[in-house]
C-alpha cells in the first residue's frame, strides 16, 4: 500500500510551480487523447455488442483518467478535479472539438469530483492501487448520475440507469483506477516525477 508521509496542513494545500505546470501538460496530452476516443466513440458505441444502450457505459473509462492521474501524481487538494476539468477543457478546444461541445466542462467537473472525493476520504494520504481503483469507479458512478438528466432524461427505466451506473462505474475502476495507477507507475520508472510522491517512491523501492 502507499501512504505518504504525513505532510504539514500549510503545505499540502501550497500548490508548487513544478504541480501547475504537470496539471498543464497532463491536461493537453489527456486532453488530445479525450478528444480522439470521443472522435471513435460513435462508432464503438454503435457496434452490435453495445446494442444494450446502458452498456454504452463500458466506455467511460477513458475519459475519467486525468482526476485519477492528476490526483495520484500532484497529491494536493483540488489537483484530481482541476486536472479532470482543464483536460475536458483542451478536448473541447482542439479544432473540431467534440459533439458534446463545452459542456464536456460539466462532464469534468463531475468526473474529478469523483476522484477528489476519494482521494480526500484518505486524506491525501493514500495512494495504492485499491484507493485508484475507487477513485475511477466513484469518478464514473457520478458522471454517470449527470448523464441520465442530461443525455438519457425520458431513455431509461430504473433498471436502465442502475445498469449505466454499475458499467460506468466498472469501466472507471478498470481503465481510469487500474490504468492510472500503472500509467503514473510507468511515469515514475521513466524518471519523469522525480519531483513528486510517485517518483521518491520508486527511487526508494529501488534502493532497498
Amino acid at each position: 500500500m502507499t501512504i505518504s508521509a504525513p505532510t504539514p496542513v500549510r503545505d499540502l494545500v501550497r500548490y508548487r510551480t513544478v504541480d501547475l505546470v504537470t496539471i498543464a501538460a497532463l491536461a493537453v496530452a489527456l486532453g488530445v487523447t479525450f478528444w480522439a476516443w470521443g472522435k471513435a466513440y460513435a462508432g464503438i458505441s454503435g457496434l452490435a455488442v453495445f446494442s444494450y444502450p446502458p452498456s454504452a457505459g463500458l466506455l467511460g473509462g477513458p475519459w475519467l483518467l486525468a482526476g485519477v492521474v492528476g490526483g495520484l501524481i500532484i497529491r494536493r487538494p483540488g489537483a484530481a478535479l482541476a486536472t479532470e476539468v482543464a483536460a475536458a477543457a483542451v478536448s473541447g478546444l482542439v479544432p473540431g472539438g467534440t459533439e458534446w461541445g463545452m459542456s464536456v466542462l460539466v462532464s469534468g467537473f463531475w468526473q474529478g469530483l469523483g476522484a477528489e472525493l476519494v482521494l480526500a476520504l484518505f486524506l491525501y494520504r493514500r495512494f495504492s492501487l485499491p484507493v485508484a481503483v475507487l477513485a475511477g469507479a466513484l469518478a464514473g458512478a457520478i458522471e454517470s448520475v449527470y448523464e441520465w438528466n442530461a443525455y438519457y432524461e425520458g431513455v431509461f427505466d430504473a433498471g436502465d440507469r442502475l445498469a449505466h451506473l454499475g458499467f460506468f462505474a466498472a469501466s472507471g475502476a478498470v481503465v481510469a483506477g487500474v490504468g492510472g495507477w500503472a500509467l503514473t507507475r510507468a511515469l515514475a520508472r521513466a524518471g519523469v516525477l522525480d519531483p513528486f510522491g510517485p517518483g521518491r517512491e520508486h527511487h526508494e523501492a529501488a534502493a532497498v
